[in-house]
């Protein structure tokens, strides 16, 4: 599948992924980037030893209006301010894909880097709502993912339609996830970052 437009990407993450390299996939509106992104993304690359973590800042999140969306490039600039780590690249390539949707787009993914070793990184609002994603058992079944704790959302990701559908397929080897069979996923504890995109808009500093 070939990938045009404005996005390409840089040579280096081109040959890590072409070369097997542990890809931990984080995708989100990123409206805006914020310190718990990168949070995430550390404690992900840590734990998991994962070689990078694609931020895949999304055109349109489905499940969000449109309404008070900044601007896709708006949003990659502030990501990238927000990233700023050798190993996190902010990338808009699911608008190079033409994909929507998060099952689409690891399908791309994969399809186009077939030796890479794919992990999804989530925050534990998001395994919340999970099953509201479209044809999110599918994307169970395709990639490892990895939820980190959201403050507030532990007991509601813990208990969600995913992970009560996904019990058994719940796994503690961190170090192994990326190397896994899908269905596998883990939830990983750490000390939480309170940031929101939600609350940065209605605080206004987002406007």
């Amino acid at each position: 599948m070939a990938i045009h437009g404005p996005d390409i990407l840089p040579a280096r993450i081109h040959t890590l992924a072409t070369a097997g390299g542990r890809i931990g996939l984080l995708g989100g509106s990123f409206n805006p980037a914020h310190t718990a992104h990168l949070h995430i993304s550390l404690i992900a690359l840590r734990r998991l030893r994962l070689d990078a973590v694609w931020w895949l800042v999304s055109p349109q999140n489905p499940l969000k209006p449109a309404l008070g969306m900044a601007t896709l490039e708006r949003r990659l600039a502030r990501a990238r301010e927000v990233a700023r780590h050798p190993k996190v690249e902010v990338s808009a390539i699911e608008s190079a894909l033409g994909t929507r949707y998060s099952v689409d787009t690891v399908s791309a993914l994969q399809s186009r880097f077939p030796a890479a070793r794919f992990v999804w990184i989530m925050g534990g609002d998001s395994l919340a709502s999970f099953h509201r994603w479209r044809r999110w058992e599918q994307l169970f079944g395709m990639v490892p993912i990895a939820v980190v704790a959201r403050p507030g959302f532990t007991i509601a990701a813990l208990s969600s339609p995913a992970a009560i559908r996904f019990q058994s397929d719940r796994v503690r080897n961190e170090t192994g996830l990326a190397d896994m069979t899908a269905p596998a996923w883990m939830f990983l504890q750490e000390r939480l970052d309170a940031t929101s995109a939600t609350a940065i808009r209605r605080s206004g500093a987002w406007e």
